[in-house]
């Protein structure tokens, strides 16, 4: 196995083995008790290894993880405690990707990627409402029309309410109230930054599995301090993110080190008022997305924030001190030591609440994935800067970046938006002409997407167009492109039921 650089140190010394990572994990504590350096002292380790590593930067003070740590005296007194010896400082190759495009290279993903489940999801729906949504999107698959970006459905929803009559036979009855409802969520998710979101070039997932020249993996750093301001969005972009992953990555098994480890922060927020489907649907990917080869590690304030299905599959745990002023919070402290392989040394229950700032208790799994015996622990001071960067140096870190321009302009391709606009006085919904209008595009696209790829185009060296292009080779499906790739989830669901 690959050597990874010790995490924490108790009694003994503890160390995260790399090919039990993707078994995924847990770090857990109240505000204020050390989950962010946890969390930067592990990426670290990861990169160290060659491991890439993504990571949702909820506060700002992660990007420190880019430059070389600073000596002082509390952090002497931290290294000296530990008996670490000669200790070197030194930042990890850093990525910084941002929905809103001000702090990172900007990330999309096409409208049609996401899907109607996840869209839900996003806009709050109920079932009816995302019964019509699920039959928008399949018009809009059965007539060659492309959603990319936010005006392509709001086109789309449009154009199937205004002949709803037309359509009702083939695909049941379509309720204007619920149509209403979604075109309303539309238009407060584009104020959240939807716009900016949805479109091309989507993000292609290999841009987070980079490796530098010194074997160092990347450490992906998405700036959401912002987008946390609108939680459902946030929480549906890392779940789409992750079904991604597990859609485009190819079965790898156990291997020797992770191929990425995803660190989802605040991931509280995944889980509330989640629907039951897709909390099944959640459960089933975290525990398949191990045979991908990709780490899981949730991050929250509170064990019980996960549910019991999804917490049972997180075998690596660092837990930091949880309070106990409620009722409430007394149960939920009883209910997180519980979940630990017991020491007959120590009352969990009672450490839960004494740790102090930079200790937690700590339990990996062993090279046989059995869970070792719970210790207290110091968690291992980081080597890189601990807190933000100023705006220069994280300026200079994306104008330098091996994807700088790829993802920087966007691209407004024809889509159904176009052309609904362009048919709607010459052809009617179920029309030949209608039904036939993406034959065109596909074959040209197809001439071009042949161009590209015969060409041996680098996926560090994409252009804005070549990038696009690739998007759109995502986008089509087996069908000569008339059905659109749903994702993970919508397909784990064997389809959608007409409403």
């Amino acid at each position: 196995m690959s050597e990874m650089p010790m995490i924490a140190k108790g009694t003994e010394e503890l160390y995260l083995l790399p090919g039990m990572s993707n078994r995924h994990g847990l770090v857990a504590g109240a505000t204020g008790t050390g989950k962010t350096v946890s969390l930067q002292v592990m990426a670290e380790a990861f990169s160290s290894i060659g491991v890439p590593v993504f990571a949702a930067d909820v506060k700002g003070d992660l990007s420190g993880i880019s430059q070389p740590g600073k000596s002082s005296t509390k952090f002497d007194e931290r290294v000296t405690t530990l008996g670490l010896g000669d200790w070197k400082f030194y930042g990890c190759p850093v990525v910084f990707w941002d929905v809103f495009g001000k702090e990172g290279h900007p990330v999309r993903a096409t409208v049609s990627e996401m899907g109607p489940l996840l869209f839900s999801r996003i806009l709050n729906l109920n079932d009816t409402q995302t019964g019509v949504l699920t039959l928008v999107f399949k018009i809009a698959d059965d007539h060659g029309l492309l959603l990319l970006d936010m005006k392509d459905l709001q086109a789309m929803l449009q154009h199937v309410s205004e002949n709803a009559k037309e359509y009702q036979t083939q695909y049941g009855n379509i309720s204007a109230a619920s149509v209403g409802a979604i075109q309303r969520g539309l238009v407060a998710l584009g104020q959240q930054g939807g716009d900016l979101f949805f479109g091309e070039p989507a993000l292609n997932i290999e841009d987070l599995l980079q490796v530098d020249s010194n074997g160092k993996g990347v450490v992906n750093i998405l700036a959401a301090d912002q987008l946390l301001q609108s939680p459902q969005l946030y929480a549906t972009f890392l779940l789409w993110l992750m079904s991604e992953l597990f859609e485009k990555l190819p079965e790898v098994g156990d291997p020797e080190k992770p191929k990425l480890v995803f660190f989802f922060d605040e991931a509280h927020l995944l889980f509330n008022d989640l629907p039951p489907v897709l909390q099944s649907k959640i459960e089933q990917v975290v525990r398949l997305i191990r045979s991908k080869g990709v780490g899981v590690f949730f991050v929250t304030q509170n064990p019980i924030d996960v549910p019991d299905t999804v917490l049972g599959q997180l075998g690596n745990r660092v837990e930091h001190a949880l309070r106990a002023f409620s009722p409430k919070d007394q149960k939920a402290v009883k209910a997180a030591a519980q979940t630990f392989r017991a020491n007959p040394k120590m009352d969990v229950e009672k450490v839960i609440t004494e740790l102090g700032v930079g200790e937690a208790l700590v339990s990996f799994l062993d090279e046989k994935g059995i869970p070792a015996v719970v210790e207290r622990a110091m968690i291992c001071p980081p080597h890189s800067q601990i807190g933000s960067i100023t705006p220069e140096q994280r300026a200079a870190i994306i104008k330098a970046s091996i994807i700088a321009g790829v993802y920087d302009t966007v691209v407004d391709r024809e889509s159904a938006y176009e052309k609904l606009k362009n048919k709607v006085a010459a052809s009617g919904p179920g029309t030949p002409e209608a039904t036939s209008s993406g034959s065109g595009w596909i074959e040209s696209a197809g001439t071009a997407i042949g161009g590209v790829f015969s060409a041996g185009s680098s996926r560090r060296g994409d252009t804005v167009v070549q990038a696009m292009v690739k998007s759109a080779a995502r986008t089509m499906g087996s069908t000569v492109g008339r059905e659109i790739i749903r994702g993970v989830l919508g397909s784990l669901l064997g389809g959608s039921k007409r409403r």
